[in-house]
């Protein structure tokens, strides 16, 4: 369309010059009108410029279609993505838990055989040589209490950890501390089992799931802190998770509850 109208223009424009309408004194040189030739190469060239324009215009809406169609499918990964980090999270929460089960396991039957082991060799010494000794401890208000062929010194765990953690609070060594003085002392040679206890109340959220997860990551932080700050022989002891087994209280009251709460060391009469 500019074409056809410049070229509109420059034919009145030539008519304005024509010699006869001149007025005298001008310098205008007249200019013949655009042949047929002429005019044929114009439309040419403006139906070349309008068919460039339509194929840019189509490559713009194959360009743009192709731009959203990308969009989604990016989003489809995106998705996907998210999803597949999700189950990611939940299969490494399923697997640590069953190591840790598993471990509990591995760690009880190694513990159960050694003692089946011991009690069949001549290092097994008399309950009564084991009572006796009980009797030298001092462990202020901690019960000491003789059961069978073992002692059990029981440890509350309110005392230790925060609630419902095996986080170790800052008072658990001065309750500890002088716990593994007196049993170095006193049983040097004997072995002793850490064993977890809970209540029965339900686990919400947290680094554990169950019972058994919470009493076994207890039972480790006070073998580690026996060993660890107070050197007892990492031969001597040994873990057990018993979760919400064998409670010593009713879990229907608060009282009760907390009873079940703790941490028991149990002397046995083999050595090692």
């Amino acid at each position: 369309m500019f074409g056809l109208s410049a070229l509109s223009f420059a034919m009145l424009a030539g008519c304005s010059q024509n010699p006869y309408l001149a007025t005298g004194g001008g310098t205008s040189v007249w200019q013949a009108p655009p042949t047929g030739n002429q005019l044929t190469a114009v439309q040419s060239q403006v139906a070349e410029l309008n068919r460039r324009v339509q194929l840019l215009d189509d490559n713009n809406r194959q360009l743009t279609t192709q731009l959203a169609q990308s969009e989604q499918q990016a989003q489809v990964y995106r998705d996907e993505l998210k999803l597949v980090r999700n189950q990611l999270a939940d299969t490494a929460q399923q697997y640590e838990a069953a190591r840790i089960a598993a471990n509990n396991a591995q760690s009880s039957a190694r513990n159960y055989q050694a003692s089946a082991q011991l009690r069949g060799g001549a290092t097994i010494r008399a309950n009564t040589n084991l009572t006796q000794q009980a009797g030298r401890l001092q462990l202020g208000n901690l019960q000491v209490q003789p059961d069978g062929e073992v002692i059990r010194v029981i440890v509350p765990s309110d005392q230790l950890f925060a609630p419902g953690t095996a986080q170790l609070q800052p008072q658990s060594s001065a309750v500890l501390d002088p716990v593994a003085a007196q049993l170095r002392s006193v049983f040097p040679r004997q072995r002793i089992g850490i064993e977890g206890y809970t209540d029965n109340s339900p686990m919400y959220g947290g680094a554990v799931g169950s019972p058994h997860q919470l009493t076994s990551a207890q039972a480790s932080a006070v073998l580690d802190l026996l060993t660890r700050r107070n050197g007892m022989p990492t031969d001597q002891l040994f873990i057990v998770s018993q979760g919400a087994n064998n409670p010593r209280g009713d879990n229907s009251s608060p009282a009760g509850r907390a009873t079940n709460r703790r941490i028991e060391l149990v002397i046995y009469p083999e050595t090692f």
